[in-house]
């Protein structure tokens, strides 16, 4: 009776472990999401069209503006395709060089920054 209290126990411990490993997402082990990674390669090749010097026209074909807390020389962006792909960006005036709050679509880019992942910032 005992070996047959075993037996049950064991049978009702594998079936446990079974249906773990069941519950869990199917991985791909090492396959690399070839679809990801091109879109990945792609958006980092149009990122990289930005560099010092460009305007913030130039910016917005790319990006769009984040939320938040900003000047007319730094702000922070949004990858167009992609809301948590972030850039911040420094800028120096053209024209009307006084005026600190707004925009120009004129203003160079002096530095932008590597990009990043990051949620959403709403006003």
């Amino acid at each position: 009776m005992q070996r047959i209290g075993s037996i049950v126990l064991l049978l009702l411990s594998v079936s446990m472990v079974l249906g773990q490993e069941s519950a869990k997402p199917a991985r791909r082990g090492s396959e690399v999401d070839r679809e990801h990674t091109e879109w990945i390669e792609s958006v980092m090749r149009s990122i990289l069209t930005i560099k010092p010097g460009a305007t913030r026209n130039d910016l917005l074909r790319v990006f769009k503006e984040e939320g938040g807390l900003s000047t007319r020389t730094r702000r922070k962006y949004v990858y167009k395709e992609c809301p948590y792909i972030k850039v911040d960006v420094e800028f120096a005036p053209v024209g009307n060089e006084d005026e600190r709050i707004a925009e120009m679509p004129e203003d160079k880019v002096t530095a932008i920054s590597r990009p990043y992942l990051e949620y959403g910032i709403t006003d």
